[in-house]
């Protein structure tokens, strides 16, 4: 068994065991996730950055042997910006997406799973546990068969049936929770401490967020963007957010560049939200930090189902707040606007991918601006047979 970098709270900086985020700011309402130190990045060449998480296996909490698929790197696509009728016609901005859809599984989880099925190999863990309303569930069951690991996902009915299959298929036991996602992710937080399952995922409440070793394999978001727009300067970069995992991994990435001189200046961090369920958009129309990160809102049904929450994870804000960043939810009639418009341009994303891109346009609109959306999943998993 190998020995596990240290984590400590982002908030309150004691230092902390477990997976279930600070215990002390959990007394206080706020969710607040535990991390291992920032990697450093001093004397790494950018350019020669091949990608992915295992690309710099030294920026990652793991020491033992990578389970990968072949994660990572994926492309870049230029969307198509109509000329702004209010600037007279004139050109408006870059929007680029970042298509995580290109990855093994179909998503941006397939990052975080890679780097967390291999810690759980190193912890000497025989089974790994997610709770998910797909795409994570699909990921953790990919990278736990890679592993030769058993893999259990805490799932409800709502799933699609694409995803549903890909669960069933890569070999995980499915344990479909009728209640909400509090009860579901309950039932999974009972399993942990009863069977001492290695958990990669959030279970706890308030969420703090996901498994912090899994979540630092969302940094290679940023490294690639830095690689691939090397010289120019990113503006924004728009994340769809829910506990906000890949938001802060991707922050936590640009500043471990930034540090280490391989980037001038951090981009701007966006939260994308679905306006039913949006609460860092609320949180950040509060006047100050004490008021931000205690707000709760309602969570109501949204075509982008895999996002929402009615508390802001202290982790996204935190990495909004360093990025002097910001938080713009999207209406469901937006966000199917949008899933039309990339399917347009040949790119099936899902709602809950496509809301990132429905913000990102917007910010975009301004000329000269360099702006990129994290197009977080395939959208192939939901179409109708």
């Amino acid at each position: 068994m190998t020995p596990r970098p240290p984590l400590r709270c982002l908030r309150c900086t004691r230092p902390a065991e477990g997976f279930d985020g600070c215990r002390a700011c959990a007394a206080e309402g706020i969710g607040v996730n535990t991390m291992p130190p920032l990697a450093d990045l001093a004397g790494v060449d950018l350019a020669a950055y091949p990608g992915g998480p295992w690309g710099l296996p030294t920026a990652l909490p793991v020491s033992g042997p990578p389970v990968t698929l072949g994660e990572g790197n994926t492309p870049c696509i230029r969307l198509r910006m109509d000329p702004d009728p209010a600037q007279d016609g004139h050109p408006v901005g870059e929007l680029w997406l970042k298509y995580e859809g290109g990855n093994p599984t179909g998503s941006h989880k397939d990052r975080a799973m890679a780097v967390g099925v291999a810690a759980a190999v190193a912890a000497g863990a025989d089974t790994v546990v997610a709770a998910s309303s797909g795409n994570a569930g699909a990921a953790a069951a990919a990278y736990a068969a890679r592993a030769g690991l058993r893999c259990v996902v805490f799932t409800n009915e709502a799933v699609p049936a694409g995803l549903r299959a890909q669960i069933d298929a890569l070999g995980a036991e499915r344990r479909v929770h009728p209640g909400t996602t509090g009860e579901r992710n309950s039932a999974m937080a009972r399993a942990v401490e009863e069977h001492h399952w290695y958990p990669l995922t959030s279970y706890s409440s308030p969420s703090p967020g996901g498994n912090p070793y899994a979540n630092e394999g969302y940094k290679s978001v940023a490294y690639e963007l830095a690689r691939d727009f090397s010289g120019r300067r990113l503006d924004a970069v728009v994340v769809p957010t829910s506990r906000a995992d890949l938001l802060a991994g991707i922050g936590r990435g640009f500043r471990e560049l930034a540090a280490a001189g391989l980037m001038a200046q951090e981009p701007r961090l966006v939260a994308a939200e679905p306006s039913a369920s949006a609460p860092f958009t609320a949180a950040l129309r509060r006047p100050d930090r004490a008021e931000q990160e205690r707000t709760r809102v309602t969570h109501g049904p949204t075509v982008a189902f895999s996002l929402g929450e009615e508390r802001p994870c202290w982790q996204g804000l935190d990495a909004l707040w360093r990025s002097a960043g910001s938080a713009v939810a999207a209406d469901d009639d937006a966000i199917m606007a949008e899933h039309r418009r990339l399917a347009a341009e040949g790119l099936i994303l899902e709602p809950s991918s496509a809301v990132g891109s429905a913000v990102a346009r917007d910010l975009a609109r301004t000329p000269g601006a360099l702006v990129v959306a994290i197009g977080t999943a395939t959208g192939l998993k939901g179409l109708a047979g």
